[in-house]
This record gives C-alpha cells, sequence and structure tokens, in this order.
C-alpha cells in the first residue's frame, strides 16, 4: 500500500468519526429541543389547569385540587394529596382522588369533603411516612403498604396499595410534599419506576403552583383590605359634615386630608341652637384604621353630648367620661372646641390637649391655650379642662388645627412649627379674601415645606365679617 493510499485512508477514518459526532451532537440536541418543547407544553398546561382551578367555585382550593388532579393523570394513580410544610409540620393543601391516607372516615367523597377530614390531621415532620418524606428530603415508592407498618395506623390500612411520594424542593429547603396513591395503570401492580422519576419530576410544577397560590392569596387578601378601607373612607367622608356653613356673620370652613387609606382626624359644626353652634376638631392618637375608629368613636360622643349642651367645660367632662369607659387606656383624642354665640359676637375656646388657637384680628396675631388633658386618658374625677371666652371684632379669622400641620417634617427632618404655621396664616390672611383660600395658602405653604405627608392634616378657621 502506498503512502497516499493510506493517508487517504486516515483521512477518511477522521472524516467519519467527526460526522458520526456531528451527528450524534444533533441528534442530541433535537431530543433536547423536543424536551424542552415537552416540558414548555406541559408547563402551559400545568399553569391552564392552575387558571381554570382557581376560577371555580372553591377558589384557591380548586386551584390544588386541579393540581393534585393532574398529577393523578400524569402518574396514573387512582388519588393524590398535596402537603405544604408549615412550621414544620405537614398541611393539606389539595387532595384528588378517594384518598385513604386519612385516619377519619369522609361524610363524602368528594374532594373538599377528604381534604377537612385531612386537615384535621396535621402530621409533623419526622412522623409516619409522608413525616419521614419531608423529613429525609427523599422520595420513596412503597409496593405495597398494606404490609409496611408505617400506615398501620390508617383505618383502611389494609386495602392500600403501591404507594409513592416525593418532597417539594428548591433552593434546598422542603416546602412540602405529593403523595399518590393505588396504580391505575397496572391495576393493582406497585408503581413502576417510570411512574415515581415522573412523579418526582412533577415536584418542581406543583410547588410552582403552590407558591403561585400564596401570592395569588395575599393579591386578594390586599384587594378586601382595599376594598374595605374604600369603604371605610367613603363612610367616614359621609359623615364629616358640609366644608363650609355659616350662622349670622360667622363662617366656618374646614378642610382635613389623610395621611393614609382613612383618617384619625375629624372636624364637625353642630348647632347647639338658633344662635349657638359648635366646632370641633379632634385628632386621634396614631394613624390608620384605629385612630379612624376612635376618631369617629369621639364624634360620635360629642353629638350625643351635644344634643344635651349646657356649657362647654361640661360638654369636654361628658365626652371624657364616655371615651376613659369605653376606650383602651393607651388610646387617646385630643380636641379643640369653639362655641360660637351669633348674639353678642361671642366665641368660646376649650381645648383637650389640643393645640393652640389662632387668631388674626387688626392686622396682628394672638395665641390662646386654655389647660386641658386629652380626652380618655383620665378618669372624670382627675380630668380638668378650662376654656377662655372673647368677643370677635368683625373682618377677623380664628384658626384651628391638627398638630399634622405644625409637626410636618421637611427633608432634613425639621418640623414646620407653630410659628411657621401661625406666620403663614397671618400672610394669608393679609393677602386673602375668603376662608378658603386662605386655608389654600397655608396649606400650600406646609405642603411645600414638607418632604411627604406623614400625619393626618385639619384646619378649621372661623371668620367674622
Amino acid at each position: 500500500m502506498t503512502t497516499a493510499v493510506v493517508i487517504l485512508s486516515v483521512l477518511l477514518v477522521i472524516s467519519m468519526i467527526v460526522a458520526a459526532s456531528f451527528y450524534r451532537r444533533a441528534h442530541e440536541l433535537r431530543m433536547d429541543l423536543t424536551g424542552a418543547m415537552m416540558s414548555r407544553s406541559e408547563i402551559a398546561n400545568f399553569l391552564s389547569r392552575f387558571s381554570a382551578g382557581i376560577n371555580c367555585e372553591e377558589g384557591l382550593d380548586g386551584a390544588l385540587h386541579s393540581s393534585a388532579c393532574y398529577v393523578s393523570e400524569q402518574v396514573e394513580a387512582g388519588s393524590v394529596a398535596i402537603y405544604g410544610l408549615h412550621d414544620n409540620k405537614l398541611i393539606p393543601l389539595g387532595v384528588c382522588g378517594e384518598y385513604p391516607l386519612t385516619f377519619s372516615k369522609s361524610d363524602g367523597n368528594s374532594s373538599q369533603k377528604i381534604l377537612e377530614n385531612l386537615r384535621s390531621e396535621v402530621i409533623p415532620a419526622g412522623s409516619g411516612f409522608l413525616g419521614g418524606v419531608a423529613n429525609s428530603r427523599h422520595g420513596e415508592l412503597v409496593p405495597l403498604a398494606s404490609v409496611d407498618e408505617r400506615f398501620s395506623a390508617y383505618p383502611d390500612a389494609g386495602k392500600i396499595g403501591s404507594v409513592m411520594a416525593a418532597p417539594m424542593i428548591k433552593e434546598g429547603i422542603t416546602y412540602g410534599v405529593i403523595c399518590a396513591v393505588e396504580n391505575r395503570m397496572l391495576g393493582d401492580k406497585p408503581f413502576s419506576n417510570a411512574q415515581f422519576n415522573r412523579l418526582k419530576a412533577l415536584a418542581s410544577q406543583v410547588l410552582m403552583v403552590q407558591q403561585l397560590v400564596q401570592v395569588y392569596g395575599e393579591i386578594s387578601r390586599r384587594e378586601r383590605i382595599d376594598q374595605e378601607l374604600t369603604f371605610v373612607r367613603h363612610f367616614q367622608a359621609s359623615l364629616l359634615p358640609p366644608a363650609e356653613v355659616s350662622m349670622g356673620d360667622f363662617s366656618v370652613c374646614a378642610r382635613t386630608t389623610s395621611a393614609k387609606e382613612v383618617n384619625g382626624d375629624f372636624f364637625d359644626m353642630v348647632r347647639i341652637d338658633e344662635n349657638r353652634m359648635l366646632v370641633m376638631v379632634g385628632d386621634a392618637c396614631g394613624k390608620g384604621m384605629p385612630a379612624c375608629i376612635l376618631a369617629s368613636m369621639t364624634r360620635s360622643f360629642a353629638r350625643a353630648m351635644a344634643a344635651q349642651f349646657t356649657t362647654l367645660t361640661k360638654f369636654l367632662r361628658d365626652v371624657n367620661t364616655n371615651l376613659n369607659r369605653d376606650s383602651d387606656a393607651d388610646r387617646f383624642i385630643t380636641m379643640g372646641c369653639c362655641l360660637i354665640d351669633k348674639r353678642g359676637g361671642l366665641v368660646e375656646f376649650g381645648r383637650a390637649g389640643h393645640t393652640d388657637m389662632i387668631m388674626h384680628i387688626h392686622d396682628h396675631l394672638r395665641r390662646l391655650s386654655p389647660g386641658g388633658t386629652a380626652l380618655g386618658m383620665l378618669p372624670d374625677e382627675d380630668a380638668e379642662f378650662e376654656t377662655i371666652c372673647l368677643a370677635v371684632d368683625h373682618d377677623s379669622t380664628i384658626m384651628l388645627f391638627s398638630d399634622g400641620l405644625s409637626e410636618a417634617l421637611s427633608h432634613d427632618r425639621r418640623e414646620f412649627g407653630t410659628e411657621r404655621l401661625a406666620n403663614a396664616f397671618h400672610v394669608a390672611c393679609d393677602h386673602r379674601n375668603s376662608p378658603g383660600e386662605i386655608i389654600d395658602d397655608v396649606m400650600t405653604a406646609v405642603h411645600e415645606f414638607e418632604y411627604e405627608q406623614n400625619d393626618d392634616q385639619t384646619i378649621i378657621l372661623i371668620h367674622r365679617d
């Protein structure tokens, strides 16, 4: 054989080896692509079943029942149960078929009935067959459960055939267990290794659904809370009086904005008789729903006491007595009150732990600070309230406000302060005609100063023409 022939023979062999290698790699890529497409199709189908389950009457339970049925179909099992692991205990989440691993007899054969029974049988991790799978974090296939002592405690132990279970694990954390019972593919034969491997492969998909259900449940819970808060906010707004009222040559204008969904401030104007009107601003401790409830309760007490009004001091004492009796010791509300008497142009001011009253008269400011403890803090015998009565000249304006305005914070945590608020009020009174315009200017000064609104803000102006 010549050298040329040898070289050609070697090149031919090398070409055949290279061609075979390319063929095997192409085949592997086709198989990977086929597997990826099948996996994608399976996940899409699984998510479709999940969506359908959520939309059924059983809601989130329906999604997990649907997932259990999907697993049952894929592994040819007579019944399947899905358990979540919480606080080191297995909690049943979904079931499909007449699942026999239960210690009590169901009143019916529906998935919901069986699940109700299962939920009364919490399984600690490490206890029994299922607890052992969760604890060991390894799946297990039992050819015949009726002869396995780990199943002997179940009432139907003698009738249970093959059982297999797989843990749901992600990033080293066990989230639950899937259990399949009875091999439908081979009758009374044990599950095959192929079926067992299929169950273990499906664990990640079931875990995905479990976590989607948790997210969906949290969103649903928040939506319900948002709906309830919206209702409370609208109901609370409906209880407020008109923002502007008048009596004789007095006019009252009010504005309130909440820091959260509901308001812990309130204002009210109550006519005592044809000559007198009680104007109130309140500020409950805290924010959000607790403050809203306390503010609403105080407003109800105040209106009830106003119906039998005698003096401003007695009014404050009566409201305090009711709040101290019916609210927690750490819950209180501050309030400022002005009793307007149009006959003599008189205003009597009293406060219960509230901010000062600021009065703009003859182009200068006057601040009034009668003593008084916050409402609800002390019993009647310990509570004291002072009032101040003054004649209000024409073209004078009184401002009542909550501390959400004076305590507004800038980006560098500086308070707006009562002095700055009083100055904004003074400037607005000098440049504006109507109470509404004055309120706009004061609110604008606060909002331009503050970084973000952290407390409810309320302002009331009483003006005498």
